[in-house]
């Protein structure tokens, strides 16, 4: 690993960031690509079984995350549905997006938290340095998904991006 991620969570707005031994391109290739995501988006143990990806402002990530980790107890089996809306797209440096925990045909879950989400790639000595601003309606918002464990979740879903990237250079 490079190095370690930060996780910053101050009132309602989420912060991490990591760098990536990658060129910028490629690191952006794999935000923008379904055959990429299912690769590498999702903490270990879980798999993408579903990837319907429309990548233009406007346009959608639908997906679906299920546990295949018998190690991980109740979880396994399950299937977490969410859908990501895409508002700004500047190809290789930025994505703005808008978060969303759905069911299997794409409807808003609105009993849970929705974050708007910045992320950058920013080329650094031949190496992406990734930054992504996460902002909940609320600081309780916000919360709610540190409290459903995804500072554990968002790592390991960075690390098996480091790894995807690694298999690709």
């Amino acid at each position: 690993m490079l190095n370690k991620m930060l996780f910053k969570a101050e009132g309602n707005v989420l912060t991490m960031e990591r760098t990536f031994n990658a060129p910028q391109d490629l690191v952006f290739k794999v935000f923008s690509d379904s055959e990429h995501l299912k690769q590498w988006f999702g903490p270990r143990g879980w798999s993408i079984t579903v990837s319907e990806l429309d990548f233009r402002p406007g346009g959608a990530w639908h997906y679906c995350m299920k546990c295949e980790d018998r190690n991980q107890g109740d979880f396994y089996g399950m299937e977490s549905w969410g859908k990501s809306v895409y508002k700004e797209i500047v190809a290789n440096e930025k994505l703005v997006y808008v978060d969303y925990f759905s069911d299997a045909e794409g409807n808003i879950n609105e009993n849970m938290p929705a974050v708007e989400v910045t992320v950058t790639f920013e080329a650094v000595d031949g190496k992406t340095k990734i930054t992504s601003i996460g902002n909940y309606a609320t600081e309780e918002a916000l919360k709610t998904v540190i409290d459903m464990g995804m500072q554990q979740g968002i790592t390991e879903t960075w690390d098996r991006l480091e790894e995807h990237l690694e298999s690709l250079q």
